[in-house]
């Protein structure tokens, strides 16, 4: 038997960082996916075949034990990124159906870059989790199989990740996230274009640098807070359907992020290159320090800017994907 589960990547239109300090987020989800097809094994080894997950994709075999782990020759980081996720979300898998041995074939297929901003890890450890559940017999409620994805990224992410990129992931449309609070959102379709810039970062180093600056000085932990009430006013703008707020609120959230040292000239090019293009709003998406920038903007005229943009490596519309994880 086999069994394909997807689920979608996000981009942010507030919040991320200050999320993870209890502050609100407002993720959404976006009509990329990654899809994970789980084969079960009649032994308690993972065999994983990873495509388009930064690398030119691989295939590993290893076993249950923890110090049995890839053997395969190319950067550890890089089997590390890709591999982490998928052992999280295959341990949540086992204890969820009671199945501590079960072994596995899987085999992963992403139209979203790992380490863009663009929910990669998040859509991987829910659609992982969906898969592999199903597969042993047990079929967990959404909010289940968001849950575990979280446990996931908190655990690869060494206790820093928050709930907003599994639980938008697994839910799909827009949702709002405030520590364990976690609620789906009325939204309309909004004009999102989304620019790459063709590199990754290491989420959590980057969160570590933002809570070291926290730490060290007030107003940072101000901002941190400014960010909160930004995500507030926006919430109110997302239920008028008021296009124009929001995106002088993304303008500002970015400002704000820049501030906290996530930012990059990559993604400061990137910005004003969709807002001289005629977006409404433009900001960076996801941890930063590299990766993608989301804008608003129901022209196009921000996807012709961003192409011609040397620091841009891919530049789309993304629909709203009002569908989370699911199964193929």
């Amino acid at each position: 038997m086999t069994t394909t589960s997807s689920a979608p990547g996000k981009v942010y239109l507030f919040g991320e960082h200050a999320v993870v300090y209890g502050e609100p987020a407002v993720p959404c989800a976006i009509e990329r996916r990654a899809r994970v097809t789980v084969s079960e094994r009649d032994d308690d080894r993972l065999r994983v075949s990873a495509d388009a997950l930064s690398i030119d994709g691989f295939t590993v075999e290893y076993g249950n034990a923890s110090d049995d782990g890839p053997d395969v020759d190319v950067p550890t980081p890089l089997v590390e990124a890709a591999t982490g996720y998928v052992d999280e979300a295959v341990a949540q898998a086992r204890d969820a159906a009671g199945r501590p041995d079960a072994g596995f074939d899987v085999e992963i297929e992403s139209e979203i870059p790992l380490g863009a901003g663009l929910g990669s890890s998040a859509a991987v450890a829910v659609a992982g989790i969906d898969a592999a559940t199903r597969e042993l017999g047990v079929k967990l409620d959404t909010r289940e199989v968001a849950d575990r994805a979280y446990r996931v990224e908190h655990e690869v992410q060494d206790g820093q990740a928050s709930r907003a990129d599994t639980f938008c992931s697994a839910m799909g449309g827009a949702v709002r996230v405030e520590g364990d609070d976690c609620t789906t959102l009325e939204a309309p379709d909004l004009p999102f274009v989304v620019g790459y810039d063709g590199t990754s970062h290491d989420t959590g180093e980057l969160v570590s640098g933002v809570r070291a600056l926290r730490d060290e000085f007030e107003f940072a932990a101000d901002t941190v807070e400014t960010v909160g009430d930004l995500v507030r006013e926006g919430e109110r703008a997302l239920a008028d359907g008021d296009v124009e707020t929001l995106g002088r609120l993304m303008n500002f959230n970015h400002g704000l992020l820049s501030a906290l040292g996530v930012s990059a000239r990559t993604l400061d090019n990137m910005v004003w290159a969709a807002r001289d293009g005629g977006a409404v709003g433009a900001k960076l998406t996801g941890a930063g320090g590299g990766g993608s920038i989301v804008a608003l903007d129901d022209d196009g005229g921000s996807v012709t800017a961003l192409s011609l943009t040397p620091d841009c490596e891919e530049a789309f519309r993304a629909e709203l994907a009002t569908e989370g994880v699911r199964v193929e």
